[in-house]
């Protein structure tokens, strides 16, 4: 099945500007609540449960890092960009704490930018990792309008979640931790796990388009799952007998009544010892593009807490976010949009995705000013 995306883009005018629009993140302990409510606003979370989830950034120095990886993220593409001739300014807005989308995109109507594409920090389709970027583009762009301004065109980037410098990168990865465990260690085998945020399943049954069949999200950070598990040695090691990858959750919020998708890669850890499987595990947070608070506090403190109490070695590999393979596949991603950004090194996309019925991921995500890939995507 192919569904076309917005038709409007694939516009003929070449950006100005690119900006990077993330999730956002309080970066002193007198922000934190403040960004939680921002986060929760609308979903009637007791103040209590956000105390509780303050807590996690105060155990970790009082401030989530997501702000200063993604400006690391930005140094990387702009040196991308000065790599292949480009001087295209990179703009960082935020839906949820400052820099906020609304004041960035303000600024570029000052700065005269006419046209800008923007990347987002998810790879992924559903609501919150894709419609509601959508979302806040079109919130910016009305608050630019209310101020006064014109403000840009603003094109959004394909989701990228098979996108060959995406696995790679998180390939290498995999391959680095699992060394770290030493050939004592793996003298027995070691089990590769992958994990990401959990979403209800309602939401996952909503992603993707009318007719898609929903559970767009899931199906995708399987699908990475598998192309990262046969590129990297976890892969070699199977030769010709395909062994498919294992995906697990975590993250989740909300009162227990509400399904999400599970098993939580700590009931996961446990699942495994009780079921007498004690082999070393490496994790990949495929579900992530830096190590913000959910893979330093889920991952590095709660999992890793687990696996000592169960006595499981455990490691996890490194997220991709501040690699040169990354900030180069960003620019790809301009160039295939239209920027005249030579000397790319990504090449194709992912050849699974026709296998497993995606083929019309490389639409998914784009959109013009806030209008969706395709009408009534996800929810919406």
């Amino acid at each position: 099945m192919h569904i076309s995306g917005h038709p409007a883009a694939d516009g003929p005018d070449e950006p100005d500007a690119l900006l990077l629009l993330s999730f956002g993140g309080p970066e002193k302990e007198d922000d934190v609540i403040p960004f939680l409510e921002n986060v929760t606003r609308g979903r009637g979370i007791p103040r209590e449960r956000l105390r509780d989830v303050g807590e996690h950034y105060y155990a970790l120095g009082g401030r989530s890092p997501l702000n200063d990886l993604n400006r690391e993220m930005i140094a990387g593409i702009r040196s991308e960009l000065e790599s292949r001739g480009s001087g295209m300014p990179v703009y960082f807005g935020n839906r949820n704490w400052h820099p906020f989308v609304e004041d960035t995109v303000g600024t570029m109507a000052r700065d005269g930018i006419r046209s800008a594409v923007v990347f987002a920090t998810s790879a992924w389709g559903g609501y919150s990792g894709c419609r509601q970027y959508h979302e806040d583009i079109s919130r910016a762009r009305r608050a630019v309008v209310d101020a006064g301004l014109t403000p840009p065109r603003l094109r959004r980037l394909p989701q990228f979640h098979d996108h060959p410098l995406f696995i790679g990168a998180f390939a290498r990865a995999v391959d680095e931790a699992r060394a770290r465990l030493g050939p004592a260690t793996c003298a027995d085998g070691a089990d590769l796990v992958f994990t990401a945020h959990s979403v209800p399943l309602r939401a996952d049954e909503e992603a993707g388009p009318p007719g898609f069949g929903g559970h767009l999200y899931s199906r995708q950070v399987r699908e990475s799952a598998q192309l990262i598990l046969d590129r990297s040695s976890f892969g070699a090691d199977v030769g010709d007998s395909p062994v498919t990858a294992e995906v697990v959750w975590q993250s989740r919020s909300g009162p227990p009544s509400v399904p999400w998708l599970e098993p939580d890669i700590c009931d996961h850890l446990r699942a495994r010892v009780e079921q007498g499987n004690t082999r070393p595990v490496v994790l990949c947070p495929v579900g992530f593009l830096s190590d913000h608070v959910e893979v330093l506090w889920d991952l590095d403190t709660e999992a890793r807490e687990t696996a000592e109490e169960l006595g499981v070695d455990l490691v996890r590999a490194a997220t991709p976010g501040g690699t040169s393979d990354f900030a180069a596949m960003a620019v790809d991603l301009i160039g295939n949009l239209g920027g005249n950004l030579g000397g790319g090194r990504g090449g194709g996309r992912g050849e699974a995705a026709d296998a497993q019925g995606l083929g019309c991921v490389p639409n998914f995500g784009r959109g013009v000013d806030g209008a969706p890939c395709v009408p009534g995507c996800c929810g919406s």
